[in-house]
C-alpha cells in the first residue's frame, strides 16, 4: 500500500531533509564539512555483496565507517540518515593492488666527489629499501580523486624509484580528516630497471646485485644474532639497506617484482626459487605464454589494467596495400587479440589475480574491463579481481572485499549493473564517507514513430516514489520551434502552500526527455534533475536529488490541455 503524504510532496520532504542535514555538519569544525552524524542507511538498492552473488533488493546500514547490516528487514536507528537507493546498484568498493595515484618521484641524490660508476652508493644506484610510499604520497593529488570516481576505495601505493624502490603501503581514498593509512610496509617494490651509466646497468646486473643485497642482509642478520648472544664479538655495522631488507629476509613482507614481460616473469620467479623470499608479480602485461609457469610457482599476480592501444588496428587500410603490408597488419592484429584475451586465459587456468592501475588512466578503467570481458573474461572474475582477490592478496579479507556486517563501509553505487553498456558510477562510499559524482543520461538514437522527436508539449500529471511515500503534481511544457519552456508545481518545502518552479535545460532527443528545476529554500538553491523515455502519452523516468539518490518519476500527458505556441 502506498503511503499518503499529508502536508508536503516527496520533493518538498526531500528538500526539507536536505536542509536539515546541514545542521549535522560540524558545530565544532570551522570548515563546516565534517559530519557529526555518521550513520547512514542506503535503502531499497540492488546489492551485490560479493562476486558470484546475485543482486537482491536490500538496505545497507553504515555507522562510523563500518557496515552494521545488509538486508531487507533491518531495524534502522532513529539517527540514521536515509538515502534512497531505488534504481541503484551497490557493489563492494574496488581495491587497487598496485597504484601510483598521488605518488611523486623523490629528488635525485647528488653524486659524491669520489663517485665510482662500478661501485656506486646504494641510493644513487636505485637501491633504497628504506624509503616509504607514504612519504611520497599526497591524498590531494587529482589522480586520487580520478580513481575514486572510477570506483577505487583502497589502494596499495607503490613508491617511485629504481631497482629496489622501497616499501609499499595500503591507503584508503577517503576523508581529508584522516591520515587514510591502513598499513605501512606491506611489500618491498623491486624491478629489473638498471641504473644509467653505472652498475648495475643491465637486467642481468640487477639480478646479480639483488642476490648480493639479499645474501649480505642474511649475513648481517646472523652477525647481529651472534653479537646479541656471544661475548667478545665485534659489533656489526648498521647498514640502512640491510636493516630495511630484514622484513623480507624474515618472510614478514613479500617482494613485489615489477615484471611486465614473459622474460621478466621468468627471471622474478627464478630469483624467488633461488633465494626463498615471498613473491608477488605486479604490472604483468605479456603473460599468455607463461601462465603455466605462474601457476606452478603459485605466486599472486597483479595484472595491468592498461590494455594495448587499438589505434594501429583502426588505422589499417583494407585497399591499396601489398601482401607484405597485409602480413604486417595481420601480425599486429594477432598480437592485439592475444593481449586482450590473456585475462580470460588466467581465469581459465584457475589462477586468481587482481589488478594494478600503475601507469593507467582512471578514465580507461571501465573500457579496459569491458574489453577483457568481451574477449573471454567473465564478469564474475573481473569483479573478483577488483574486490575479493585483491583483498586476499593484500591480506585484507577480514575488513574489505565484500559487503558484510563488520567490514569497512567501502561501496561502489552505479546507475545500472556494473558492466552494463550505459552504467555509470554515481556514488562511491569510502570509509563511510559518501562521494557524489555527476552522471549524464546517455543519448539514444530512438525516434518517435514518424521519425520526429517525441511530442512533449502539454500538461503532464506526474507521480514520484520514495521511502517517504508517493506524491504527485503537474508540470507543463510549451514548444516554440525547437525550443522548450516549462514550469512545475509542487508543495513549498517550508510547508506554506504551493510553489511554481521554472523548468530549465529541457532536452528532447528522439524518445528521450530530460529537464531540471531549482528550488530555493533556507537560503540555498537545490537542483533536481529528471530524465526518462516518452512512449506516446506516457513518460517513465527517474528524478535525481542531490545527496538523496534517484527515485522513480512517471507522468501522463493530459490531452485536454495543449501548450503548443
Amino acid at each position: 500500500m502506498k503511503k499518503t503524504l499529508l502536508k508536503a510532496s516527496v520533493l518538498g520532504i526531500m528538500v526539507m531533509g536536505w536542509i536539515s542535514t546541514q545542521s549535522l555538519w560540524a558545530q565544532s569544525d570551522p570548515t563546516g564539512k565534517k559530519p557529526i552524524t555518521s550513520t547512514y542507511a542506503i535503502t531499497n538498492a540492488t546489492v551485490f555483496t560479493a562476486p558470484g552473488k546475485a543482486g537482491t533488493k536490500s538496505t545497507v546500514l553504515i555507522k562510523d565507517g563500518v557496515i552494521q547490516g545488509v538486508g531487507s528487514n533491518l531495524s534502522l536507528p532513529k539517527e540514521a540518515r536515509i538515502i534512497a537507493g531505488d534504481s541503484l546498484f551497490i557493489y563492494p568498493g574496488f581495491i587497487d593492488g598496485g597504484s601510483d595515484a598521488g605518488i611523486t618521484a623523490p629528488k635525485d641524490p647528488e653524486r659524491p666527489k669520489d663517485f665510482a660508476s662500478n661501485n656506486p652508493p646504494d641510493e644513487i644506484a636505485g637501491i633504497t629499501p628504506w624509503r616509504s610510499a607514504v612519504d611520497q604520497y599526497s591524498a590531494a593529488d587529482n589522480k586520487v580523486e580520478d580513481f575514486r570516481k572510477a570506483g577505487f576505495t583502497i589502494a596499495q601505493i607503490l613508491p617511485d624509484g629504481g631497482m629496489i624502490a622501497g616499501k609499499a603501503a595500503i591507503v584508503v581514498f577517503g576523508s581529508e580528516y584522516s591520515t587514510n593509512v591502513l598499513k605501512t610496509n606491506t611489500a618491498l617494490l623491486a624491478s629489473f630497471r638498471g641504473a644509467r651509466g653505472m652498475y648495475p646497468g643491465t637486467a642481468v646486473g640487477v639480478m646479480a646485485k639483488f642476490r648480493d643485497v639479499y645474501q649480505n642482509t642474511k649475513l648481517t642478520k646472523g652477525r647481529d644474532e651472534q653479537y646479541q648472544t656471544v661475548a667478545g664479538v665485534t659489533r656489526p655495522e648498521v647498514n640502512p639497506t640491510y636493516s630495511a631488507m630484514m622484513d623480507v629476509i624474515n618472510s614478514q613482507v613479500p617482494v613485489m617484482y615489477q615484471a611486465s614481460s614473459e622474460l621478466e616473469i621468468r627471471r622474478a620467479i627464478s630469483l624467488q626459487k633461488e633465494l626463498g623470499f615471498k613473491l608477488i608479480l605486479t604490472g604483468v602485461e605479456d603473460y599468455a605464454n607463461v601462465i603455466d609457469v605462474i601457476k606452478a610457482a603459485n605466486v599472486p599476480v597483479l595484472i595491468s589494467l592498461e590494455i594495448p592501444d587499438d589505434k594501429a588496428i583502426k588505422a589499417q587500410k583494407e585497399k591499396d596495400v601489398n601482401e607484405s603490408v597485409k602480413a604486417q597488419y595481420s601480425r599486429v592484429k594477432e598480437a592485439y587479440d592475444n593481449a586482450i584475451k590473456q585475462a580470460g586465459l588466467l581465469e581459465e587456468a584457475g589462477i586468481p589475480f587482481a589488478f594494478t592501475t600503475a601507469g593507467t588512466k582512471a578514465s580507461d578503467v571501465m573500457k579496459s574491463l569491458n574489453t577483457m570481458i568481451e574477449n573471454g573474461l567473465s564478469e564474475e572474475a573481473a569483479l573478483a579481481a577488483l574486490t575479493t582477490n585483491a583483498a586476499s592478496i593484500l591480506g585484507m579479507s577480514r575488513v574489505a572485499g565484500t559487503i558484510e556486517k563488520g567490514k569497512m563501509a567501502n561501496l561502489v553505487i552505479s546507475t545500472d549493473s556494473l558492466f552494463a553498456e550505459d552504467s555509470q558510477i554515481k556514488h562511491v562510499v569510502v570509509d563511510g564517507y559518501i562521494y557524489d559524482f555527476e552522471t549524464k543520461a546517455k543519448k539514444k538514437a530512438g525516434k518517435s514513430e514518424d521519425g520526429a522527436p517525441a511530442k512533449v508539449a502539454g500538461s503532464w500529471d506526474y507521480e514520484t516514489e520514495s521511502p517517504a511515500g508517493s506524491s504527485g503534481g503537474v508540470f507543463q511544457i510549451a514548444q516554440d520551434g525547437s525550443d522548450y519552456t516549462g514550469t512545475i508545481t509542487l508543495d513549498d518545502p517550508s510547508g506554506s502552500g504551493k510553489i511554481n518552479a521554472d523548468l530549465k535545460d529541457i532536452t528532447v532527443n528522439g524518445k528521450s526527455m530530460s529537464f531540471a528545476f531549482d528550488i530555493a529554500a533556507g537560503g540555498m538553491n537545490i537542483t533536481i534533475n529528471v530524465s526518462g523515455e516518452v512512449e506516446g502519452q506516457s513518460f517513465d523516468g527517474t528524478m535525481s536529488v542531490d545527496q538523496f539518490g534517484t527515485f522513480p518519476f512517471k507522468a501522463t500527458l493530459n490531452p485536454t490541455l495543449i501548450a503548443i505556441k
